[in-house]
């Protein structure tokens, strides 16, 4: 279910459930005051607001609380550090790791045809970039200094960082 969904539902359901009238009092009766009047709600009604409170508790904790996202070390080729990002619902790799002072090329291949993922951006290097559906589209720079750099797409909506080390990593060594 998206999240388009599940506001329309949220939306029916409020619209659509009638209030619990209060009962009739004389106004003349003499009242305790301090004391809240219990007002009974059918069962249903109860059950439905707990699942759609615990339905949107989940769904905020699922968007802003993923699991880490793994680092991704560019591959060197031909004195470029080379990495493909798919563009499908967010980038994958999100996470790139590249090395300091050496040129590198992001290859952006866009599948979603989500309105937002169109551009991308990286503020830090002064890069918006169109990215067309169905195409790889190279992005190059050449970091300098080290720390983590971000990218989003046109609306802010999805991230990705670009790691900048100043040596690479030494793979681990086969076991024999």
């Amino acid at each position: 279910m998206n999240l388009h969904s599940l506001a329309t539902l949220t939306l029916a359901l409020a619209l659509t459930s009638t209030p619990t009238a209060l009962p009739h009092r004389d106004p003349m009766a003499p009242t305790a005051t301090g004391h809240f009047q219990r007002i009974e709600q059918p069962l249903w009604s109860k059950l439905a607001v707990t699942g759609v409170g615990l339905g949107l508790l989940g769904l905020e904790l699922w968007w802003f609380l993923p699991g880490r996202p793994k680092a991704r070390q560019a591959t060197p080729s031909d004195g470029v550090q080379e990495v493909t990002v798919t563009v499908d619902g967010g980038y994958d790799p999100s996470h790139i790791r590249v090395v300091a002072g050496q040129p590198v090329r992001l290859n952006f291949h866009r599948k979603d045809p989500n309105s937002c993922l169109a551009e991308v951006r990286f503020p830090d290097f002064r890069i918006a970039q169109g990215l067309p559906m169905n195409q790889i589209t190279a992005i190059e720079f050449i970091p300098t200094q080290p720390g983590h750099y971000g990218f989003t797409c046109g609306m802010n909506m999805f991230r990705g960082t670009v790691e900048v080390v100043t040596e690479a990593p030494i793979p681990p060594r086969p076991k024999a």
